[in-house]
């Protein structure tokens, strides 16, 4: 998942995993197998967040 080279894909990919397979960043992770870290650092580079209430990633 972390290796989507466009970050506006990944946020796209993450958000409808996350809404469609999963009910928290670190469940996500540990299915894909992927630091929930350096998803939440990639995803802060375009200007997102991770919304626990809301299980998404959203603009700051």
């Amino acid at each position: 998942m972390l290796n989507q080279k466009d970050p506006y894909l990944l946020l796209s990919v993450v958000n409808m995993k996350l809404r469609d397979e999963a009910d928290s960043l670190d469940e996500l992770c540990k299915t894909y197998d992927q630091d929930p870290q350096l998803l939440i650092e990639r995803l802060s580079t375009i200007g997102y967040h991770y919304e626990e209430g809301h299980n998404q990633f959203v603009a700051v």
